[in-house]
């Protein structure tokens, strides 16, 4: 669990986000840390407006149940506003495309010139961005998201398949 600072900007952000431990993939310490900084970047700069909900600030309870992502979104201080629940399967290609080529950067790193872990890197980083414009597209008509806060849950959503 982590918790953000109020803001000027509170009514638009996430205070507080949870990952649902029995919904995540057994995590290594690497994947763990990865949880960990997202959660953290997320906390700090954020733009998430459920539609209709009123104003923030919100708390996000992620978890993957039946192969379903749901989003439990709360005032600040626990009042469910309610839950979001997303189908896995628009995600299933791009989650996996995205992990084969982190796998290659990973070993470009250990390997490759640096020539080839800058193309591999910018592969990696617009894969990030196209699970993000799909996570933004899927979510318009419930949950108003920025650029960086959609790449940031995109990141968490992955960390529900990390192994």
């Amino acid at each position: 669990m982590t918790e953000g600072n109020d803001t000027a900007d509170a009514g638009t952000r996430i205070v507080k986000i949870e990952l649902d431990e029995r919904s995540l993939a057994p995590a290594t310490a690497d994947i763990e840390h990865e949880r960990k900084v997202a959660i953290y970047d997320l906390i700090q700069d954020n733009y998430f407006q459920p539609i209709g909900a009123g104003d923030g600030p919100f708390e996000l309870y992620l978890s993957n149940v039946e192969r379903r992502l749901v989003f439990d979104v709360r005032q600040q201080g626990g009042a469910a506003l309610g839950q979001v629940h997303l189908s896995m399967t628009p995600f299933r290609k791009i989650i996996k495309d995205y992990f084969m080529l982190c796998e290659s950067y990973y070993d470009a790193i250990r390997n490759a010139a640096p020539a080839q872990i800058e193309t591999i890197d910018m592969a990696r980083r617009a894969m990030h961005n196209e699970g993000s414009e799909i996570l933004r597209e899927r979510l318009a008509d419930k949950i108003d998201l920025d650029m960086n806060t959609a790449r940031r849950l995109f990141t968490l959503i992955c960390s529900f398949h990390m192994r």
